[in-house]
């Protein structure tokens, strides 16, 4: 019997299905049962069981730090030695990022209604929305590494669903597939480590993976190709060199996606990395992989945004930058600053993308080039992103000043080679992101902001709550109880990373930015330009590498199955076609001649078969 006290507890595994139970009642709009013309009911009940969800999540968080952790575990599949559950873990960092994901996702569907007003497939949006917010709480959620697996593959799926919206676009599908596609290589890498864990070990819940790793040992060759397998999900899925392409291309589909896309799709991805860390104990290599792919990740993405005229790329790049520090803290294994990056990262960058988005509702343009003079004409989306770059950079007193803070001392004392990484990563992104406010709200207005106008209500009203949630922000992460201690870092720390800050912000106040020369008269540098706005090429080699190989070995297969193979086959079909031509004149109409052809066929088979017994 289930008192009512813990009935929150008990019932916490409900929440993940809010998400897909969102995308079931918006399935009758979605395919034309209801009228289309009349959608917005769906979008209400989608938004609806999202504020159930997170209403749910608070009580259930609220438990969790009266009473400390919860594990629910239900029996799924018992088939010989094979023992699957379904199991929730319901940890303060868990509960804490559910209420993110679902705080999130509830302020996007709001922005929804507004950004895609006249869109006649809204329900089918909403359907989408729903099952990608089902995938992701149950990602945060579940303590089996199986779970995890199959829910990254729900998400991977409902990712290529809203990137491809549009699917009318050929652009918007080969960004689909391209995204998909990207992610794939990880998500396979994943399973075949996961595949090898659970034939080792015999259990796949994250805690009995944990003992099994501590009290048994396997080679270092298979403990580094495990490790390696076990990080390339969560490196396709937080947008990390070599797989961060597909985030800039994701960009195509609906902004209210990418809002959730930007903020608390990566951050499930760097959970999952968060949990399979202690299994990585062993495996040094692994370990210095994730500090390599986090810092070219962090200081690659922070450069080549800053050479981006796209405003939304720009923001894509920044994620792939912050969260390449994310998995500096993880490998350094501060599994607390880590979280710190994430909660801050994601909340001030959904701010971002959203004061972005409305000022593309509002142009119809990406091109910040064209863009200019819109301080004046849109406050509340000037002021959410002024909130915005305050709260990922930084800045007093928000949350990026804290953590950069915390991150200068933490990470210093465990590897100083890493704090210079932190620093110039702050101030590229004050730097990008003070370019993008001169250019886009400063300034005169141009042809395609002339008649510029502030969002609707629908828009705007997330937008600003939001802002008042990134402020508050310190207070939210202090009054965590594994977070106590969040200010007791040196002076000097806090100093580096304002100087940090103001340095990137002082070069972008002051560079010279030019509207009609977006690429410079200079050789040297519009060479330096072209190798940042391109990302070093890195798609191009891509295509010159791995792709035209595999094309090669396509082609190559392709062509011996048509030459060889079906040339064999071809040639059989023609022997027994002229065989049987051959045959057909010898047909004389007697019967005691089919009667001896057939007896001197069984007297030939039963010679050979006894020729082969002997």
């Amino acid at each position: 019997m289930i008192s009512a006290a813990t009935l929150p507890l008990q019932t916490a595994w409900l929440i993940p299905l809010y998400g897909f139970a969102g995308m079931l009642v918006s399935l009758p709009w979605a395919l034309g049962v209801f009228r289309r013309d009349s959608h917005r009911p769906a979008a209400y009940l989608n938004i609806l069981l999202t504020l159930l969800a997170f209403i749910h999540g608070s009580l259930v968080l609220r438990d969790v730090m009266a009473g400390g952790p919860t594990l629910l575990t239900f029996p799924w599949l018992n088939v010989a030695d094979l023992n699957l559950e379904i199991s929730f873990s319901l940890s303060l960092t868990n509960v804490s990022a559910l209420e993110l994901i679902t705080g999130l996702s509830f302020f996007s569907q709001l922005y929804s209604l507004g950004y895609l007003d006249k869109e006649w497939a809204l329900a089918r949006f909403f359907a989408l929305l729903g099952f990608f917010e089902g995938a992701m709480s149950g990602v945060v959620l579940s303590d089996s590494l199986f779970q995890s697996y199959f829910l990254l593959e729900m998400l991977t799926l409902s990712t290529y669903l809203l990137v491809g919206f549009w699917y009318a676009q050929p652009l918007v599908v080969t960004a689909a597939r391209d995204a998909f596609l990207t992610k794939r290589v990880g998500d396979v890498m994943l399973l075949m480590g996961m595949v090898a864990l659970a034939t080792w070990s015999g259990v796949t819940s994250f805690d009995d993976l944990y003992a099994w790793s501590a009290a048994d040992t396997i080679s270092p060759l298979a403990a580094t190709l495990l490790g390696l397998g076990l990080i390339a999900g969560p490196t396709g899925k937080c947008a990390q060199f070599p797989m961060h392409l597909w985030l800039d291309e994701a960009m195509e589909g609906p902004n209210p996606a990418s809002i959730l896309r930007n903020s608390v799709v990566v951050t499930c991805g760097a959970l999952v990395l968060l949990k399979v860390m202690p299994l990585l104990q062993n495996a040094p290599v692994t370990l210095v992989v994730l500090q390599v792919i986090g810092t070219i990740s962090a200081i690659g993405g922070s450069l080549v945004s800053i050479a981006q005229v796209d405003i939304k790329r720009t923001l894509s790049y920044s994620t792939t930058a912050y969260l390449g520090l994310v998995f500096i803290a993880i490998s350094l294994q501060v599994p607390v600053l880590a979280l710190l990056l994430l909660f801050a990262h994601a909340v001030s960058k959904a701010l971002l993308s959203m004061s972005v988005g409305g000022v593309i509702a509002s142009t119809n343009c990406q091109d910040i080039t064209e863009l200019g003079g819109l301080g004046g004409r849109m406050p509340a989306t000037t002021g959410s992103y002024l909130v915005g770059s305050a709260g990922l950079v930084g800045l007093l007193p928000l949350g990026g000043f804290l953590c950069l803070a915390q991150a200068v001392e933490l990470v210093g004392a465990r590897s100083v080679i890493f704090v210079p990484v932190f620093l110039l990563t702050n101030a590229l992104t004050a730097l990008n992101l003070t370019r993008i406010y001169r250019q886009v709200f400063l300034g005169r207005s141009l042809t395609k902001t002339r008649r510029a106008a502030e969002v609707n209500w629908q828009m705007a009203f997330p937008m600003v709550a939001l802002a008042v949630i990134v402020v508050l922000t310190p207070l939210l992460l202090i009054r965590l109880e594994s977070l106590d201690g969040l200010l007791a870092f040196p002076l000097w720390a806090g100093g580096v990373v304002v100087g940090s800050g103001l340095t990137g912000l002082l070069v972008g106040a002051f560079i010279p930015l030019n509207k009609a020369w977006s690429r410079s008269l200079n050789p040297v540098l519009r060479w330096f330009q072209d190798l940042l706005e391109n990302d070093f090429y890195t798609e191009r080699f891509y295509r010159v590498t791995i792709v035209n190989v595999v094309a090669l070995f396509s082609k190559l297969a392709y062509s011996f199955d048509r030459n060889v193979v079906d040339g064999v086959l071809h040639g059989l079909a023609r022997f027994s076609l002229q065989s049987a031509e051959g045959l057909k004149l010898s047909i004389s109409g007697r019967s005691q001649s089919y009667l001896l052809t057939v007896i001197a066929a069984i007297v030939l088979l039963l010679s050979s078969l006894s020729w082969w017994l002997n």
